[in-house]
């Protein structure tokens, strides 16, 4: 419990510390310091913030209402933070004040499941805007010529290299080759987890390589701290951040286990409701708790985009079986849904 404390504690300091200037310019309803990650989900009949219908190329994975979700309700929860209000997402304003500049989300499935979201939120807000497509997987930019806006997207899992040699694909813990892509946008926001603890035919290596040693397999956490560490030390290196505005997204939680919530058997697939409250039971997931400690150790301004505890509240708003196979999914998050209010919490970092 100690430590948990001390982690929320330093949360809250690096919001006070680092995000000063979009703190301060949110309206405060307590008299307290704005911290957009504490708070709760408040039932709101103005949501969701747009229809995912007349969102084109939705994932088939996050493509809820298509593949046959009924229930609604998920689609009407605001996320409200304790000490203040967060704004509702203002498509016009993210682009005008955006102008002429790139953000790009570097990281697995998440990260698509976030810029998939925040598509569909500017595509509401200017229907007419010309979107151009360029590249493909794993990169891909979506440019909005009328306002010079660019939203990349970088598919990587690992953020780490994994590279072809003569002994098979080798997971380089040490090295970062992309950094180079990277370090030109203005805004970053990373992301990594789902994969690292992937094993047998589901990985997509043979190796894992620490500087100069070898291996053919470790503790997945300690080689996901030690990831984790080579990025933090790219950044320290390499990034000019009073151009670039560097964020990374908490653990996104999962929700396969009902037990978390009291209902042991059962998973995300019939959920309809948030949890109560504002913290969940079941507390963070471990490997927020490694993030957090390789983030406190990087000297330059980085912030944690602490999606966790929020998210982990929503064991409705997942796929469940609502998807073109039908397989469970409580990983990935529905359109329209969670990743919205992600998307309102980023706008109010890097715009308010």
């Amino acid at each position: 419990m100690g430590y948990e404390m001390r982690v929320y504690g330093w949360i809250a300091m690096t919001i006070l510390v680092i995000c000063v200037s979009p703190c301060l310019s949110l309206e405060e309803t307590n008299g307290g310091i704005c911290n957009l990650y504490e708070g709760s989900w408040v039932y709101d009949e103005s949501y969701p913030l747009y229809d995912s219908s007349k969102c084109p190329n939705i994932r088939t994975e996050l493509d809820c209402l298509k593949y046959g979700r009924v229930d609604k309700q998920y689609l009407k929860y605001r996320w409200q933070p304790s000490n203040c209000n967060l704004p509702r997402f203002d498509g016009k304003r993210f682009l005008t004040n955006f102008k002429g500049k790139q953000i790009m989300f570097v990281g697995d499935s998440i990260s698509r499941n976030q810029r998939q979201s925040l598509m569909c939120l500017l595509r509401s807000a200017v229907p007419e805007a010309k979107v151009i497509k360029q590249g493909m997987d794993p990169f891909i930019n979506y440019t909005y010529s009328d306002y010079g806006v660019s939203i990349i997207v970088h598919h990587t899992t690992y953020l780490v290299d994994i590279e072809v040699e003569k002994i098979g694909r080798v997971l380089k813990l040490n090295s970062i080759k992309n950094g180079n892509i990277w370090k030109n946008m203005d805004v970053l926001v990373f992301n990594t987890w789902l994969w690292w603890n992937r094993s047998g035919a589901d990985k997509p290596w043979d190796y894992i390589q620490i500087g100069d040693k070898i291996v053919k397999d470790m503790d997945r956490m300690e080689a996901f701290k030690t990831a984790l560490t080579t990025w933090a030390s790219w950044v320290d290196t390499e990034v000019d951040t009073n151009k670039t505005k560097v964020l990374f997204q908490g653990i996104s939680p999962t929700h396969f286990n009902g037990a978390e919530w009291n209902e042991s058997g059962t998973t995300c697939a019939n959920e309809t409701t948030p949890m109560k409250g504002s913290t969940s039971s079941v507390g963070l997931p471990p490997a927020s708790y490694v993030l957090q400690d390789v983030l406190q150790k990087v000297t330059k301004p980085v912030h944690l985009f602490n999606i966790t505890a929020l998210s982990e509240l929503r064991k409705d708003g997942h796929p469940g079986d609502h998807t073109i196979n039908h397989h469970i999914d409580c990983v990935h998050w529905c359109i329209a849904g969670v990743p919205d209010t992600w998307n309102e919490l980023l706008q109010a970092l890097i715009i308010n």
